[in-house]
C-alpha cells in the first residue's frame, strides 16, 4: 500500500528529500511523473501515454502530499518508508485506499526507474 500524509502535517518538509521516487510534494506544488524518476513518458494503466514532464494538479493545497502512483513505500531502496521514519508528528501512514503487494511495489519501482 502507498503511504499518505494526514492533515496533521505541520509542513516541516522533512519527508520530501527522503523519498527515492520524488513522490512527495509541498502543498500547492504541481507534480510530474519525471520528477525523481527516469520516465520520459508515462504509459498509464488506462492505455494512455503522456509526457513525463506534464504537470498535474496538486493533491493538496494545504500540506505536503504523496502521489500514490509514485509511492513504492521505499521497497527496493530501504527497509522501511523513509518519510514515516523522519516525520516528527507521525503523519506519514499507510493509505488504506491504495493497497499493493510487495511484488507490485517492486514492479512500480522498476517502472519508475527504468534504464535510460
Amino acid at each position: 500500500m502507498a503511504i499518505m500524509i494526514t492533515d496533521e502535517c505541520i509542513n516541516c518538509g522533512a519527508c520530501e528529500p527522503e523519498c527515492p521516487n520524488n513522490a512527495i510534494y509541498e502543498g500547492g506544488a504541481q507534480w510530474r511523473w519525471a520528477d525523481g524518476t527516469s520516465l520520459k513518458e508515462a504509459a498509464l494503466a488506462d492505455g494512455t501515454v503522456e509526457p513525463g514532464t506534464l504537470p498535474h494538479t496538486p493533491v493538496s493545497d494545504e500540506y505536503y502530499y504523496i502521489v500514490s502512483d509514485k509511492c513504492t513505500e521505499c521497497v527496493g531502496f530501504h527497509e522501511e518508508p523513509q518519510c514515516a521514519a523522519v516525520c516528527p508528528v507521525d503523519c506519514c501512514v499507510d493509505d488504506p485506499d491504495h493497497r499493493e503487494t510487495r511484488e507490485r511495489l517492486l514492479e512500480k519501482k522498476e517502472w519508475l526507474h527504468i534504464a535510460a
